[in-house]
């Protein structure tokens, strides 16, 4: 089974898990690092706590143990997407309008591999930003990832 196919199989299912409740399904990996990951990032109105992240593991595993649909051993880790979580629905684009985000790009473009800009909002596969004040619209394609900006 190809890696997004295994994604999308378990984002069915942690949706199934989490229906009901007043959690969302932020985004599911599945990645090679040293072994292999499946990554579920849940969250929800003033964040997801350790209780959460436990319930919603202990449930997908019973299911994924039960269908057994991923050939390779995996990790299964539950938890918050974090501070500076990546931006990929459409509802990210509306609930974070205004907010400061990091935007990288595939290419270079005007010399920069990475801006910070102000999300002004999305339509369709057009990005708007802000950048120093000056609003610009980029293609989705352009960008390899969106994450809001943490300053620390």
């Amino acid at each position: 089974m190809k890696r997004s196919d295994i994604e999308n199989l378990v984002a069915r299912e942690a949706e199934q898990i989490i229906a009901g409740t007043d959690l969302e399904l932020v985004d599911v990996e599945y990645v090679r690092e040293r072994d292999w990951y499946l990554r579920v990032f849940i969250d929800k109105e003033g964040g997801v706590g350790l209780e959460d992240c436990q319930a919603v593991s202990e449930k997908l595993s019973k299911v994924l143990d039960a269908k057994d649909p991923i050939a390779d051993n995996y990790l299964l880790e539950v938890s918050s997407p974090g501070l500076d979580r990546v931006l990929k629905k459409d509802a990210d684009f509306v609930r974070y309008k205004g907010r400061d985000v990091d935007v990288h790009f595939f290419k270079p473009r005007d010399g920069m591999k990475m801006i910070v800009a102000v999300l002004v909002g999305k339509s369709g596969d057009t990005v708007r930003l802000s950048v120093d004040g000056a609003e610009t619209d980029i293609e989705r394609k352009e960008i390899a990832q969106i994450r809001l900006h943490v300053d620390f």
